[in-house]
């Protein structure tokens, strides 16, 4: 069974598409050359990847637009207040343009303080954990902590606002999904798909991703019997993966996730499951019963 499962997980990996990737907040990183502006682009279209896929490529559109060619220079260059103004009708669900200047900002202060978001990531990150959780945690206690008086007046976040969103952490037991994302872009060998540039972390200490469709296709695999989307979950997931290959758990992350937001599995509609590439190891009967 283990071996069928691979088998049928690599052949699945090796049939990710341009299609696939266009319907992905990772193709922005893609419309870049440089891997100072795909790191900040990935940063910026990870925070955003929640709700509806047309909904956030639509609203990750607008952002770019305004950032010119260049996302690094952008935020080195940024001004708080110009970029209130910029963004003031901005609005992605419960984040508003306050929340993305604020978002900017957390990138401007990494890079003066280490250069490149992934140096800075490394100032938090214990090379010889298991995996990222108590890096992840430590990162984002450290941009919640930033001093973002310039775009909120005030050196606390408000109550009013949503930038603490971005950055849930393993601590609270939040699965982390959209930073868990970034670090697959941004840590994974470069594949076509994921782009490799943080050379320092490992790719084994990775944990999944885990969205609506990892979730739900996670228990169909038999990969974890929880319920719930948190972080005890996404290391279950990753768990069961890192016996596929202990190297790299993640690699699967992007073909499993795209069976749901590009070929339509939801685990209802059965007649999907007729042509699912995994459907000889995959049991979605506790979901539809």
């Amino acid at each position: 069974m283990q071996m069928q499962l691979k088998q049928l997980l690599e052949s699945l990996y090796a049939d990710r598409s341009t299609v696939h990737l266009a319907n992905d907040p990772l193709s922005f990183c893609h419309r870049y050359i440089l891997p100072a502006d795909q790191e900040i682009a990935g940063f910026i279209a990870a925070a955003f990847a929640y709700g509806n896929v047309k909904i956030i490529l639509r609203n990750l559109e607008s952002i770019f637009s305004k950032m010119g060619h260049s996302p690094r220079k952008f935020v080195e260059e940024l001004e708080p207040a110009a970029a209130l103004q910029l963004f003031a009708g901005f609005k992605h669900r419960f984040n508003d343009g306050r929340d993305l200047c604020a978002l900017l900002l957390a990138c401007q202060l990494m890079i003066d303080e280490a250069d490149s978001i992934g140096e800075y990531f490394l100032s938090c990150h214990d090379a010889a954990a298991e995996d990222i959780t108590e890096s992840l945690t430590l990162f984002t206690e450290n941009i919640q902590a930033m001093d973002f008086s310039p775009v909120f007046g005030s050196s606390t976040i408000p109550a009013d606002s949503y930038f603490r969103f971005f950055f849930p952490s393993p601590a609270s037991g939040s699965a982390c999904k959209r930073l868990c994302m970034y670090l697959r872009w941004m840590v994974r060998p470069a594949d076509g798909i994921d782009l490799g540039l943080w050379k320092k972390v490992s790719p084994a200490q990775l944990v999944i991703p885990v969205d609506a469709h990892i979730q739900r296709i996670g228990r169909f695999l038999g990969f974890t019997s929880r319920k719930q989307a948190d972080w005890r979950m996404a290391r279950e997931i990753t768990a069961a993966l890192k016996k596929l290959d202990p190297d790299d758990p993640v690699k699967y992350d992007f073909s499993l996730c795209h069976l749901g937001i590009s070929e339509g599995c939801n685990g209802k509609n059965l007649t999907k499951c007729l042509s699912c590439p995994i459907r000889e190891v995959c049991d979605p009967s506790e979901e539809t019963a």
